[in-house]
């Protein structure tokens, strides 16, 4: 069942659940490494704290015993150049793209992150957040979007003597001002809702650095920034698992299911909502988080949900450069299929959006009551094969530049563009009325001032 709450402010109901699934061996806890500096104190110090699973996405490039290292870091301190001193070290080259896995090796909980930007070193995405807590068998993902036309200007200059935007530095806040609060959660001094989550982001946008532009409008923002993530708790015993999506802006999460496919779990703040129109119109957004506006944490609760399933975020690099709403849960199958292990599909995902996005994409998996990525692979092949029939068949040729697989010519040979641009819209409109009904099955409902 599935309880709306748009802008709420209640946390789900607390529960204990069974040991599931079991900790590995030596379930390992925060490293120095793994967290951003301000926040090490929250997960390094004693008295019990959280041991979480996840760490910094590692370079798609890297060769295979290079360590982990995060490919952005977080703004700390003062608006301006550093102080005089010793020359500054040469610049060092930023990764492109970093993908991140877990080890393959933890039964029932299986991850990767997939991270991409279009400007090297200039990327407003930050890096997705991945978290598991044995203790309490609670957990996070999530992803943040630095929207760079309300916060383009630069507010920040970091050690390198590089100039970050202020979507740049708020997307890094907000992944900051996350993994801080789901410390707090997993110690269970915070509760697992929107009305927390809101209080850490608003506190650390308030202490990062901003400049103020002499150019107004309605459009402007300081530090803004999407956020869509899964708050999720085991409930052992039921084998299912609570879900508390949470979101601002237009990054989405998911919820996919072996039986019934990808599901939607937040509900894009914009005035349009039919996702097809999305793709085709790229409206702006109504709600985004910032530092110098109100914004809104959006929410939904869904009590039960079976496992096993995958839980996804991603931001809009993902989704908004396909045809079709179906294309982007081909595009995670259609990977799957073809890896072997976690680190394998993230970085067939990375290839694959890096041939087709216009965007920086950033991309949080988590898959959950699974015995390993192989069993994932085997429930899921059936989907596969019903979403390939459903909506690959009758695909026009134009699509074949698009990352989404086979396509058929029609009769006669090739097409003018005013014909082909009628047969791409009839596919379009077919293909998501028949993806339409199950993707939206968790859509939360529209706030009234837009119906």
């Amino acid at each position: 069942m599935a309880e709306h709450e748009h802008g709420a402010r209640h946390a789900a109901p607390a529960h204990r659940p069974e040991q599931w699934p079991p900790p590995p061996p030596a379930a390992p806890g925060p490293t120095a490494a793994s967290v951003p500096a301000p926040a090490r104190a929250l997960a390094t110090g004693t008295g019990g704290g959280p041991a979480l699973a996840g760490g910094p996405p590692v370079p798609a490039n890297a060769p295979a015993n290079a360590p982990a290292t995060a490919p952005g870091g977080v703004p700390d301190g003062p608006v301006g150049s550093p102080p005089a001193g010793p020359p500054d070290p040469p610049p060092r080259a930023l990764p492109s793209q970093a993908v991140w896995s877990t080890p393959g090796n933890v039964e029932g909980l299986q991850a990767l992150t997939v991270w991409t930007e279009q400007v090297p070193g200039q990327g407003e995405d930050a890096e997705p957040f991945v978290a598991h807590h044995w203790g309490t068998h609670q957990g996070v993902i999530a992803v943040f979007d630095g929207s760079g036309g309300a916060g383009a200007s630069p507010v920040w200059q970091g050690p390198d003597g590089a100039w970050r935007t202020g979507a740049w530095v708020g997307s890094r806040v907000a992944r900051l001002a996350t993994d801080c609060w789901f410390h707090e959660v997993a110690l269970e001094t915070e509760e697992a809702g929107p009305a927390s989550l809101h209080q850490y982001l608003d506190w650390f946008l308030t202490k990062a650095p901003q400049r103020r532009s002499k150019i107004g409008g309605t459009m402007r923002r300081q530090l803004p920034t999407t956020l869509a993530g899964v708050h999720y708790r085991v409930l052992g015993r039921e084998g299912t698992v609570e879900l508390r999506p949470l979101w601002a802006g237009d990054s989405r999460a998911y919820v996919f299911a072996p039986a019934s496919g990808l599901h939607v779990l937040t509900r894009d703040h914009t005035r349009e909502s039919d996702a097809l129109e999305l793709l085709r119109t790229d409206p702006p957004m109504t709600n985004v988080i910032c530092a110098d506006r109100e914004f809104t944490v959006d929410t939904q609760f869904i009590a039960s949900f079976p496992m096993p399933c995958v839980l996804i975020a991603a931001t809009d690099g993902w989704f908004g450069y396909v045809h079709t709403p179906a294309d982007f849960e081909y595009l995670l199958l259609s990977t799957l299929r073809r890896a072997h292990t976690e680190y394998e599909w993230a970085d067939l995902l990375r290839r694959e959006v890096q041939a087709y996005t216009g965007d920086d994409a950033s991309l949080a998996v988590l898959a959950l009551g699974y015995r390993d990525l192989a069993h994932v692979r085997e429930s899921s092949e059936r989907r596969y094969t019903e979403l390939s029939e459903r909506h690959l068949k009758g695909r026009p040729r134009a699509l074949d530049r698009s990352p989404r697989g086979g396509a058929e010519e029609p009769p006669g040979g090739p097409e003018d563009g005013r014909t082909a641009d009628a047969r791409i819209r009839a596919w379009q409109e077919q293909s998501w009325q028949t993806y339409r009904a199950g993707y939206e099955t968790y859509l939360p409902p529209a706030l009234e001032e837009y119906r």
